[in-house]
């Protein structure tokens, strides 16, 4: 080999001869390292005259070498002294091409064995490229089985019908946030804000939606009363001087409405204490005053007494308690109002997150346009 080796340009079939040549040079060299008999001991080497494994064949590539002239110690000609002649088929392999048989034209020379090598190396390669794509393909599969019972598992869980509230409860919720932004809703003395609570403001929009469908406009022909909420103009008069509202108070406003319903709720639920006509304190109890109603709205019969100030539940609300509150709520507010629609008060705000509930569908449902 010559240092000049790279800068030459070779075609193609110079290229093949160099390989070929070097090929014929390694094996030569293979054999002479070989002392006799070497074909019976060294299995992976190949020896002169055997045939070289068809692709089917388990055995390997233990008989890739065709005979070829030697002029060793130990060897001359084509075969070692004692091994059979590898020119002559042997037992069991009838139908098998002697060495120098139907391979081609060259028998089983550099040319052949050097492209059953590398069409043999090919074939082994693509058939673990195979395998590996295969076994993603089983993974991608898995993964897409375990997605499609997420998407199942999630759509049975939310109901999968899609359900969702009316689109004007979305804009009355709109509008609880700006109203609970006045400070003055809560209740006097207590401080009490059930309304505005993080977790409890959805009493305003159930509300809203149970008895004006959410429409500020509405009018209730019977008792007289305007707005969102169940609040006549004479009650909404009294309650709007002490939320520092402008006036004069106007129902038909949507902020008006829900700022003087918060407040009316939670005089209601806490009481409240107001100054007499002779100046004295006059205390009003609200729904949590009485052991009883704790009891249901707490589990605990306890209160917490004060003087000047409505008794009040020394306990937390539960959160079936919270339902049960809402519904009295109503009760006291609308007290004409049929008990079925209180009681549909509270499915509703318990229901609040979950619209595809089928008590709250049946309800909606049968809500009349007006929501009166």
């Amino acid at each position: 080999m010559t240092h000049d080796f790279e800068y030459i340009s070779y075609d193609d079939a110079d290229r093949i001869a160099i390989l070929e040549n070097k090929a014929a040079e390694l094996e030569q060299r293979l054999l002479a390292a070989m002392p006799p008999g070497g074909g019976s001991r060294w299995g992976n080497v190949a020896t002169p005259g055997e045939d070289y494994p068809t692709a089917g064949d388990d055995a390997g590539l233990t008989g890739a070498f065709a005979s070829g002239s030697y002029s060793g110690d130990t060897y001359s000609g084509d075969v070692y002294p004692g091994e059979p002649d590898p020119h002559q088929s042997r037992p069991g392999e009838a139908g098998r091409p002697a060495a120098g048989g139907a391979r081609g034209t060259g028998g089983s020379g550099p040319d052949d064995r050097t492209e059953a090598l590398i069409n043999h190396g090919r074939q082994r390669a693509r058939r673990r490229r195979g395998r590996r794509i295969l076994a993603h393909w089983r993974l991608l599969a898995v993964a897409a089985g375990f997605l499609v019972v997420g998407i199942v598992a999630a759509l049975i869980a939310t109901g999968g019908s899609g359900a969702s509230w009316p689109a004007s409860v979305g804009t009355v919720q709109a509008e609880i946030k700006l109203a609970c932004q006045n400070p003055d809703v809560a209740a006097e003395p207590s401080g009490l804000d059930f309304a505005c609570g993080p977790d409890t403001q959805p009493v305003l929009w159930v509300f809203s939606l149970l008895t004006s469908g959410n429409n500020p406009g509405y009018v209730d022909q019977t008792t007289g009363r305007k707005g969102l909420e169940p609040i006549t103009p004479a009650q909404g008069g009294d309650i709007a001087w002490s939320l520092n509202l402008h006036h004069p108070y106007d129902p038909s406003s949507p902020l008006d409405s829900l700022e003087v319903a918060a407040r009316a709720i939670n005089n209601i639920v806490s009481g409240a204490t107001l100054t007499s006509s002779t100046g004295t304190s006059q205390v009003e109890p609200g729904l949590e005053s009485t052991a009883a109603n704790c009891r249901l709205f707490t589990g605990s019969p306890q209160l917490v007494t004060q003087q000047d100030y409505p008794a009040h539940c020394a306990a937390a609300l539960t959160s079936t308690g919270e339902t049960a509150l809402v519904t009295d709520i109503f009760k006291q507010w609308m007290g004409s109002a049929p008990s079925a629609t209180a009681t549909d008060a509270g499915v509703l705000f318990q229901n609040s997150a979950n619209p595809g509930n089928s008590q709250v569908q049946a309800i909606l449902s049968s809500l009349p346009a007006s929501g009166g």
